[in-house]
């Protein structure tokens, strides 16, 4: 049985846009450690189940793909935004 954690979208740092921020999205885990190889000192995974990460709508909707394929999942709860409010006067203060 896989092992999956679903949350939703962060917001991009980099941007100011919110593009996207209301998709779920379902991640598999892996379930082996990520061993480095000696060549190259990549870390590498044979297990490709651990790059998969589909896309939902909604919570409910990824629960619902979940449950029907058999995968255990635990669900990340989306962090609340923080409003820092600032008038253009305080620059001056």
């Amino acid at each position: 049985m896989a092992d999956a954690r679903i949350f939703q979208r962060p917001k991009n740092a980099t941007q100011s846009g919110r593009a996207r921020t209301d998709e779920w999205v379902l991640e598999f885990l892996s379930r082996e450690k990520m061993p480095v190889d000696p060549l190259t000192g990549w870390n590498g995974l044979a297990d490709m189940q651990a790059e998969v990460k589909v896309v939902f709508p909604t919570l409910e909707a990824a629960r619902v793909y979940a449950d029907k394929h058999g995968v255990s999942y635990h669900v990340v709860p989306a962090p609340q935004p923080k409003l820092k409010l600032q008038a253009y006067a305080d620059n001056f203060r």
